[in-house]
């Protein structure tokens, strides 16, 4: 019989079979596996589509890929890297990172160089030298071209996807993006640049995922979206087919009514006397004698050229004719001088002459 007062635990075994095993930690590798198991898909995933865009180029194996990943087709991949790139970014938001990098680069160096100085010092050996490799290590050529080939497919799909969505090969993501730069226009007024890179990763990875759930809403409001805007252009183009046809009616009324106006003027203007009477020939009228004759005109002694005579004639003016009684008779006896006094008197009697002679 036993004894009343022994008290029995069950068998739980050791510490470390607690923490490694058990229906918790079961569960974390299962998931673990099937995460890894998606990663590995999504890598797998990176194949060149055989889809072109609209003007026959081919599309990059990033297309594939980010279609893998916002797609959620493999939904802990994607979650994980959602989580992943919001840590980042609030990590840099409010963790000193670049601070940090620093700290621990001249910690590291100064531990190198302190280990290696005193190793010299104590035992004449270096201690970090000795850690040396045989061989630095390099990365090799064939990483080198895997790494610009993946940096220029990167480069290639963002700007054959601006352009796709610029001249709008697809009206639903222009619309898309037009409503994103819109958004973003407004809301970098108010919102940080780490809070707008917060909203747009989240829209980018939980907005395929909202339309995968209801995408049979989603594709009826659409098309209804579609067939309104189609009746709303239809009834438009009616319209201005309609008014275009009026307007033209209505010119080509005014241009015939004026035609007909201006066909009407002109036969009036054609059937009046005036316009119809022919023109009488006009009798030549005889010439008419000066009242006054004049003498012929006496020609000249010599003939000048007859080209450069004038278009006008002038009667010749005879040369004058002097005579001896024209000039004065000159003294014949020589001057007597005379005194003052007689020349005073005759300007006295010469100024008491009168002007009239009478």
């Amino acid at each position: 019989m036993a004894d009343s007062g022994d008290v029995s635990y069950p068998n739980t075994g050791s510490l470390r079979d607690v923490v490694t095993k058990g229906p918790v930690v079961d569960n974390l590798k299962a998931e673990m596996s099937k995460t890894s198991s998606e990663f590995r898909d999504l890598n797998n995933a990176r194949v060149t589509p055989s889809t072109t865009t609209s003007t026959g180029q081919p599309l990059t194996h990033y297309h594939s890929l980010l279609y893998s990943l916002l797609s959620w087709e493999q939904p802990r991949a994607t979650a994980v890297s959602y989580a992943t790139v919001i840590t980042f970014i609030f990590a840099a938001r409010y963790l000193p990172l670049i601070r940090w990098a620093f700290k621990f680069l001249y910690m590291s160096l100064g531990l190198t160089a302190g280990v290696e100085l005193a190793g010299q010092v104590i035992l004449k050996q270096g201690i970090a030298s000795s850690f040396r490799p045989r061989r630095y290590y390099t990365i090799p050529k064939e990483t080198h071209e895997a790494i610009l080939e993946d940096l220029s497919q990167l480069l290639d799909f963002f700007v054959i996807e601006f352009q796709r969505i610029l001249f709008a090969e697809n009206v639903v993501h222009t619309v898309g993006a037009f409503i994103a730069a819109f958004s973003g226009y407004w809301l970098v007024r108010f919102v940080p640049l780490w809070g707008l890179a917060v909203i747009s990763v989240t829209v980018a990875y939980l907005g395929p995922l909202v339309y995968i759930s209801n995408r049979e809403i989603i594709d009826e409001q659409i098309a209804n979206l579609q067939q309104i805007v189609s009746s709303q252009t239809n009834q438009l183009k009616d319209l201005a087919g309609e008014r275009t046809s009026h307007a033209t009616g209505v010119v080509k009324q005014y241009v015939d009514e004026y035609s007909h106006k201006a066909q009407e003027i002109i036969g009036r203007r054609s059937a009046s006397p005036e316009m119809t009477k022919a023109p009488t020939p006009s009798k030549p009228q005889p010439a008419v004698e000066p009242a006054i004759k004049t003498e012929p005109a006496v020609e000249p002694m010599m003939k000048a050229d007859p080209a450069a005579e004038p278009l006008i004639k002038t009667e010749p003016v005879p040369e004058p004719t002097f005579k001896t009684e024209d000039f004065p008779e000159a003294p014949k006896m020589a001057p007597i001088a005379q005194s003052i006094e007689s020349d005073d008197a005759v300007s006295a009697a010469t100024e008491r002459e009168p002007l009239v002679a009478v």
